[in-house]
């Protein structure tokens, strides 16, 4: 049955939905973002002593402290890839850099040198804030659990050791020990975290719980049902490590590029000094001309191509409430062509609100007067429910009148004498009422619009009916308006909320695919069913159930307001304000970022090829070379930087959620 209007412990009503401790490796506390950090900031004061003209002993140092505080590890790393007969970019970007230095061009090789420590630096952040978001979630099942023995005995033991088959007893406010079946017992339970539903869930005998779901206030005795090694939770972590794991391949492509690439440019460097020495050349020359190689044939404007653009979308995402959590985050938003988003805390705000005020003709109430009294009644109640019908009659500015004689009954709502008059609220299904027709259909009319419905009962007869709903967003419908436009066809709801809720909320929106009632796994074989298919998805959610999903996804996008940890820590971006109408702005913004991409891309490969075939074909002056060379880097550098005005923004926000 639905759930009702019941007092909860504090334990078990601190928020909406249960938080992840947080574990998080301090940023300093690795060695990569150490280097990286220590290279950065004498780069930083070096450049503009050197700029400025200051005496050579007061920079190079610097600009030396600079190449080894950021090239030793790379290129340690290098030797040991050469070591097994590989060759990484890296390792010649080090080469560069010296090659660099060695005809005078210390500040393009210290520049290298911070663009590859700070990327380093970045991917070893995110490993670690992956590994501490899944240790996290472990946290959420507890360690212990009451296991009953024969005779009415009981006994606490590790959650770990319990075993299909036993039974246990979860009192109010527990967390639930392991997946199992309630054999006896009523009570609401929590189950936010593996479902995604806003409001507790009644359970009685028959009905299925989860390991680290939070009891209300009933005592529940549940036979475990799966070992807890594969339960809800634990399937979760797996799951989460499995997605992750899945984006390896695009690494592998990467890898593969970099090895051809560094081959070659060693391959190219040592045929332009080798070749004109065994034709007679002179060393000086022929060394001049493999160091010019070297330089105009530096990826340097190359690397500038991708990151300016893709940097400066970020920037200017953060700006507006988006947080993307790595450059190549912002290159694979524009490729998306699928959007799946989460119903509880995305489309909605995650909190039930009252929607719907009902008083019963000829009670003598109007909606005033019945709010007044239902939140009087439910005044001393900690439940979800009972705080919207509270903070509908605060918003009003009403009175509530001293509630004597409160009890609460799970499964059954509350009941508290007012004014020496006896109310009783909660759900119209497990209370007593007169069977009045119009009740009835003022209930199911509210039921099949999605809403949960209160009744109020005066001395044992109807006063009326409340609504209550989690509240859509005002921006959601412009929103889905928006990124079928950009993708050609409208989103697909995933909840694990129920069907009615569901489909009443899609069509608010425009949503004419929708898939409710699923677990996390259920998500997660819908997102890859359709990269299966050859479709890029962005999975946008905010809770525990959405995070497995959210790491298959091609990209996926938390709500920060509400967002769970894990959802927070696996997403590759988060909207930190919570504000929809952003999503569809950054997907325009990214596809504005990659074009520039390949804009920068062509000019730095025109430049490359210009300046090498002269290199080889005639003799490029070394100062000529080097302004070619940091000339295409600065074109390729203002080119991106345009994505940090406050129109490129706008111009996407306007266009795609007009």
């Amino acid at each position: 049955m639905p759930s009702v209007l019941d007092q909860r412990p504090a334990p078990a009503a601190a928020g909406p939905r249960p938080a992840l401790p947080k574990r998080r490796t301090r940023v300093l506390a690795l060695p990569e973002a150490r280097w990286a950090l220590a290279a950065l900031v004498l780069f930083l004061v070096a450049l503009p002593l050197n700029l400025l003209g200051a005496p050579a002993w007061l920079w190079a140092p610097l600009y030396a402290a600079v190449y080894i505080t950021g090239g030793w590890e790379p290129g340690w790393e290098g030797l040991k890839a050469l070591k097994d007969k590989t060759l990484d970019v890296d390792l010649l970007m080090v080469v560069a850099a010296l090659g660099a230095a060695a005809i005078g061009q210390v500040l393009d090789g210290a520049l290298l040198i911070v663009i590859f420590a700070t990327s380093g630096a970045l991917e070893a952040v995110a490993t670690a804030r992956t590994a501490d978001s899944v240790r996290g979630l472990l946290d959420l099942a507890p360690t212990t659990a009451t296991r009953l023995l024969p005779g009415s005995r009981e006994e606490s033991v590790p959650a770990d050791a319990l075993v299909v088959g036993e039974v246990i007893l979860v009192r109010p406010g527990e967390r639930v020990g392991a997946d199992g079946q309630v054999l006896d017992g009523t009570s609401d339970v929590d189950q936010a975290t593996i479902t995604g539903e806003p409001l507790p869930v009644a359970k009685q005998a028959g009905d299925e719980v989860f390991a680290g779901n939070v009891n209300g206030t009933g005592a529940l005795r549940v036979r475990v049902e799966r070992d807890p090694a594969d339960s809800v939770i634990a399937r979760i972590v797996k799951m989460v490590e499995e997605a992750s794991e899945t984006k390896a391949p695009t690494q592998l492509f990467i890898e593969k590029v970099e090895q051809r690439y560094s081959i070659g440019m060693v391959i190219a460097t040592l045929a332009v000094f080798a070749i004109p020495l065994a034709f007679g050349s002179e060393l000086q020359p022929a060394l001049l001309r493999a160091m010019t190689f070297m330089i105009v044939a530096s990826p340097c404007a190359v690397v500038l191509s991708t990151m300016p653009p893709l940097l400066s979308a970020i920037a200017n995402a953060g700006r507006h409430g988006v947080l993307a959590k790595f450059a190549v985050v912002m290159e694979r938003l524009g490729q998306v062509d699928t959007v799946a988003l989460d119903k509880t805390g995305t489309l909605t705000e995650g909190t039930p609100r009252v929607t719907d005020i009902r008083p019963q003709p000829g009670s003598g109430l109007d909606e005033n007067s019945l709010l007044a009294l239902a939140a009087a009644a439910e005044h001393p109640s900690e439940h979800p429910l009972a705080r919207a019908v509270v903070q509908a009659a605060r918003e009003r500015g009403l009175a509530l009148a001293e509630a004597m004689g409160f009890t609460s009954a799970p499964g059954a709502g509350v009941t508290a004498t007012i004014d020496g008059r006896t109310f009783q609220v909660g759900s119209p299904a497990r209370m007593t009422a007169t069977g009045d027709p119009k009740i009835a259909s003022t209930v199911q009319t509210l039921e099949d619009q999605g809403r949960t419905a209160v009744l109020v009962l005066l001395d044992g007869v109807p006063a009326g009916v409340l609504g209550i709903a989690d509240r859509l967003r005002p921006e959601a419908k412009a929103t889905v308006a928006a990124l079928t436009a950009l993708t050609g066809h409208p989103p697909v709801l995933l909840t694990g909320d129920n069907e009615r809720a569901a489909r009443h909320l899609a069509a608010e929106v425009g949503i004419t695919d929708v898939r409710a009632g699923l677990l996390p796994q259920d998500k997660v074989a819908a997102v890859q069913g359709w990269e299966a298919e050859g479709r890029r998805v962005l999975m946008v959610g905010d809770g525990i159930n959405d995070a497995p999903a959210l790491a298959a996804a091609h990209t996926g996008i938390a709500m920060g307001k509400a967002g769970s940890d894990l959802a927070l820590e696996t997403a590759d971006a988060v909207v930190v304000r919570d504000e929809l109408t952003t999503i569809p702005a950054i997907v325009a913004l990214s596809r504005k970022a990659r074009r520039l991409v390949v804009q920068n891309l062509v000019i730095a490969g025109i430049f490359i090829t210009v300046l090498v075939a002269w290199d080889l074909i005639a003799t490029l002056p070394l100062p000529l070379g080097v302004a070619g060379h940091e000339g295409s880097t600065i074109i390729v550098g203002l080119n991106g930087l345009r994505l940090l005005r406050e129109h490129a923004w706008t111009s996407s926000l306007s266009k795609d959620t007009a």
